[in-house]
């Protein structure tokens, strides 16, 4: 294992062992609930009112909408080695930490 000061000014892209689409998001906690729970897109009018709903600050709201956009644009599904490489074990998927948080 690396020590602490290698990954002084390292960047990673953390992620998961797999790219999901919302709809499979949705699916997996479904699967892991017993529950029906299914993905709705939103329009980015829905997507502000719904968040806005909270009570967060604009600037909370932007980013949650921001974050929900990418998502739903597939620009967030690239999947990085670094959490094995880093960790040593391979990154847990959703429907595993699911699992065990359940």
């Amino acid at each position: 294992m690396s020590s602490p000061t290698s990954h002084l000014g390292a960047t990673y892209d953390l992620t998961g062992p797999e790219a999901l689409t919302l709809d499979e998001v949705a699916a997996t906690i479904g699967a892991a609930t017993g529950r029906s729970i299914t993905y709705r897109p939103e329009s980015l009018e829905e997507a502000y009112g719904s968040r806005a709903s909270f009570g967060a600050p604009d600037w909370q709201v932007d980013a949650w909408v921001s974050t929900y956009t990418a998502i739903a644009a597939g620009e967030l599904a690239g999947l990085s080695d670094a959490v094995p490489n880093i960790a040593g074990h391979p990154a847990t998927s959703l429907a595993d930490l699911l699992t065990v948080a359940g």
